[in-house]
């Protein structure tokens, strides 16, 4: 994956501090300091919530790897080998970079 994909998928998820960049406009010798635009906040999905159960994780999964152009095919499928844990576990080895798991 390109970087330059994984650092829209990471802004769109969340927005890290950037840093400033300043502008020299040779004309008026004007300075400006320009400072990206926070896009939002990390995800945080309820485990103990609708958002936590194994159907709206797998979705969140398939949404997240179209994004970061993963295969999520074979993340649903390692997902849905095992139990609930197995399944929490592999969205986290996947996903947890961009996305915070609450109990």
């Amino acid at each position: 994956m390109s970087g330059w994909r994984k650092r829209q998928i990471a802004d769109s998820v969340y927005a890290a501090e950037e840093p400033v960049m300043k502008v020299l406009n040779n004309e008026d010798d004007i300075i400006m300091t320009i400072r990206k635009k926070k896009i939002g906040r990390r995800i945080i999905i309820d485990l103990t919530g609708p958002e936590g159960n194994a159907f709206s994780l797998l979705s969140y999964a398939n949404r997240y790897a179209r994004a970061l152009d993963l295969d999520g095919e074979v993340i649903t499928e390692e997902m849905q080998a095992g139990d609930y844990e197995n399944l929490v576990m592999t969205f986290d080895k996947y996903f947890g970079e961009y996305v915070t798991l609450e109990r």
